[in-house]
């Protein structure tokens, strides 16, 4: 059974059960398996080499994970050819590629964690009473190690953009 971490972080001040590990800088990036399609899955070392940028929102049709994604979409045309950056939420995917679509989203490749929260579950994001994905950012060297963390202790609140922009320019 996957540990369980409450008190941690909340929904509009109610307290809400994180499952997963709590990872840190100087972590290995855990292995992951999410759906760019129906059809297509994309894993960790699909990315081998280059430094990713992972936002993690709850649901893209909000208007925090909306803001958070077109936020990060700016940015990643300025950060080079060897920088991915992969949003991922448990919208299924076909509404992900809906959203891209009417928000003009091009630099940011949305994955979906749909199927069974396996990266939700591997990176300690799983929220245990909604089944999504508890907002957070990683970035990952090229060698797969995790740099930078940091995992909302309040859904509703935007993440430090500036942060995890500093840290990914650090690693180019």
């Amino acid at each position: 059974m996957a540990q369980e971490r409450t008190g941690v972080a909340t929904l509009k001040g109610n307290p809400i059960t994180l499952i997963g590990p709590e990872l840190k800088k100087g972590d290995q990036a855990p292995n992951f398996t999410l759906n760019k399609s129906l059809v297509e899955t994309v894993s960790l070392s699909d990315y081998a080499g280059k430094i990713k940028l992972v936002s993690v929102v709850p649901s893209i049709d909000t208007g925090v994970c909306d803001a958070q994604t077109r936020r990060f979409n700016e940015e990643a045309g300025n950060l080079g050819d060897n920088v991915v950056v992969l949003t991922v939420s448990v919208d299924l995917p076909m509404a992900q590629a809906r959203w891209c679509g009417a928000a003009g989203i091009d630099q940011v490749t949305l994955l979906s964690d749909y199927k069974d929260n396996s990266f939700g579950e591997a990176y300690g994001v799983l929220i245990k009473e909604l089944r999504l994905d508890m907002r957070a950012i990683f970035v990952i060297d090229g060698n797969d190690t995790i740099q930078y963390v940091e995992v909302l202790s309040e859904m509703t609140e935007h993440p430090n953009y500036e942060q995890a922009i500093e840290a990914v320019k650090a690693l180019v």
